[in-house]
């Protein structure tokens, strides 16, 4: 379970730019919750990420994971435990690296084994097994280096990468939304797959109304650095777009608006 407690965040404190990021920010997560997160530009959906990633130090509250408390654990000793997949999929992968080196590296977590011992046949094999249930090609071309991928093809290793060791926590900040529309639901798809195979705890920042309402069995939405809605259940399962607009418009008194929030 991971708990977040009164969490507050401040950029450019003291300043006139001061901004107020997250704003006594509480967040119980149960294990294997796959929470959808949706929010308007500036609400505080990647800042809460990366405070759970351990990027940022939150100014005040307190950050559980299974009864331990990792609010000023640093993000190196918290990546051996969360997996995260970023928006760019030029992140989380090293490019001049070939696919099967990457593989390794991410299968040596959390043990930092070591690098070398993650090249025999047994291990190529495991990651051909992997990449085999994708059905890019890519098991047969595990001595390709990644910079040469497609944008898609990053993006699923990245989040095999993520996924191969079955972290407690697994990050997801809008790892589709830089993709084409047909790529975004073979990525979707395989992390509905990945996720409840696994049954992976999951927390998926993204910017798709339909995408939040379809995936995970909960749905949170988040203004002004709080969370405003937090719906599940049979609520969820029944929602739609329209409907979750007019939820928020009776909670916050306003009309949603954000132009890179799409409605479908």
């Amino acid at each position: 379970m991971v708990i977040l407690e009164h969490i507050q965040k401040i950029f450019y404190r003291n300043t006139p730019n001061e901004n107020r990021v997250l704003n006594d920010l509480s967040l119980e997560v149960s294990d294997g919750d796959f929470i959808t997160v949706i929010g308007s530009n500036g609400a505080g959906k990647s800042t809460l990420l990366n405070i759970i990633a351990g990027v940022y130090f939150p100014d005040s509250g307190k950050i559980y994971l299974d009864g331990k408390d990792i609010t000023n654990l640093p993000e190196f000793k918290r990546a051996a435990f969360i997996g995260r997949v970023f928006q760019d999929p030029m992140l989380g992968t090293a490019p001049s690296m070939t696919i099967e080196e990457n593989l390794s590296i991410a299968y040596a977590r959390p043990n930092n084994m070591m690098l070398r011992r993650g090249l025999d046949a047994q291990r190529r094999n495991i990651f051909k097994e992997y990449l085999e249930n994708i059905n890019l090609g890519l098991e047969n071309r595990l001595s390709t280096k990644v910079k040469l991928l497609s944008g898609g093809q990053r993006q699923v290793l990245t989040l095999i990468m993520a996924t191969m060791k079955k972290p407690k926590l697994l990050l997801l900040d809008e790892h589709t939304a830089a993709l084409d529309p047909k790529t975004a639901v073979l990525v979707n798809s395989l992390t509905e797959e990945i996720v409840q195979k696994n049954k992976l705890t999951t927390i998926m920042v993204t910017h798709n109304l339909e995408h939040a309402i379809k995936m995970g069995n909960r749905l949170i939405m988040m203004h002004n650095g709080q969370i405003v809605l937090d719906i599940s259940g049979e609520e969820k399962a029944s929602m739609t777009i329209p409907r979750l607009l007019s939820k928020f418009e009776q909670v916050q008194g306003e009309k949603f608006a954000e132009d890179r929030i799409m409605l479908a």
